[in-house]
């Protein structure tokens, strides 16, 4: 039997290797994969081979936006039975540490995330995972869809940090993936009005698609804002962008900064009591992403521009470089 792999040799070269059958172990399952979104984090690594501390050492499969099918069970398995479609939450906690026992399991030191070195990701045709990662997905929910709730959790979780509530306006910074996936967070979430700011003109266009209101980031207006998420992580984008926030506003900072340092004009953000939490991927969002697009609050189809078989992952991995009408691009490992 097949299971081919794309496995990352080395910076900017990818080759279709078999990797063996996955044999799932007590409380693990096997999933042959669907559908997996290209995140800028698996360009990063595959072009530059680093993010901060995390850094490719050898050989990787690159992949953490993951959806597919159970084909089999190990013991002990009670939440997936072999033929359900699955979303993947791809990061594995120890479950037993501090962080864990205090419902932080996204926290734990001992993590183990897909497609963040050491660990292999998911452009692969059948992997194993801990079946306490797998959520079923409803029949009408597409694997493009299933993929995407990973980045949609992202967004879900950085309203949650930015304590969003009822009628907030709310600015989004940024119109990525994961900006328009907050933005629309916020709104099924009871934002009173959300705006996108971006400099490319093509997911403007998008976000307006979508119903948000749009402005240029060079061209700021003087609406102020309750709350602030912070996609982008362009340099001066957060101090910026606080500066609309109204008194006792919040801010969630999204977007990974490639600076080491980040200033912000405090002098003029202490007066208005300004919040501003950290993000770090999400913590127990899949049950409510699933709700959100499968009752249709959500819509992520519109994000997805492009489709690749698992032969052309360096293509998708390279896709926002070489076109610019892109947002995100799916691999099909099964083609």
């Amino acid at each position: 039997m097949s299971n081919r792999a794309a496995v990352m040799t080395e910076l900017n070269k990818i080759v279709i290797e078999e990797r063996p059958e996955p044999d799932p172990r007590p409380m693990e399952a096997v999933v042959r994969i669907e559908a997996v979104g290209v995140c800028g984090s698996d360009t990063a690594y595959y072009k530059v081979g680093r993010i901060g501390d995390y850094v490719v050492e050898g050989p990787i499969i690159l992949g953490h936006e993951v959806s597919g099918q159970v084909v089999q069970v190990g013991s002990d398995v009670t939440n997936v039975a072999v033929g359900d479609r699955v979303a993947v939450e791809p990061g594995t906690p120890c479950r037993n540490c501090r962080e864990c026992m205090a419902g932080r399991y996204h926290l734990c030191p001992d993590l183990v995330f897909l497609a963040t070195p050491p660990y292999d990701g998911a452009l692969i045709e059948k992997m194993t995972i801990d079946a306490r990662n797998l959520y079923p997905i409803p029949d009408e929910m597409t694997y493009e869809e299933g993929a995407l709730l990973e980045p949609l959790s992202v967004g879900i979780w950085g309203c949650k940090r930015a304590g969003l509530e009822a009628g907030d306006d709310v600015l989004v910074t940024g119109a990525g993936p994961v900006g328009l996936l907050a933005a629309a967070s916020a709104r099924a979430l009871g934002a009173g009005s959300v705006t996108v700011t971006d400099l490319s003109d093509f997911r403007l266009d998008l976000a307006r698609g979508m119903g948000f209101e749009t402005e240029r980031s060079d061209a700021p207006e003087k609406k102020t804002f309750d709350v602030l998420l912070e996609c982008s992580g362009a340099p001066g984008v957060l101090g910026q962008a606080m500066g609309r926030l109204r008194p006792a506003g919040r801010a969630a900072m999204i977007g990974m900064s490639k600076e080491k340092a980040i200033g912000l004009p405090l002098a003029q953000l202490n007066v208005n009591e300004l919040t501003i939490s950290l993000v770090n991927r999400y913590n127990h969002t899949w049950p409510l992403a699933i709700e959100l697009v499968g009752s249709g609050r959500i819509d992520v189809a519109p994000l997805v521009t492009h489709h690749f078989p698992l032969a052309e992952s360096a293509d998708a991995l390279t896709l926002g470089g070489r076109v610019t009408d892109s947002v995100k691009a799916v691999v099909h490992p099964q083609l």
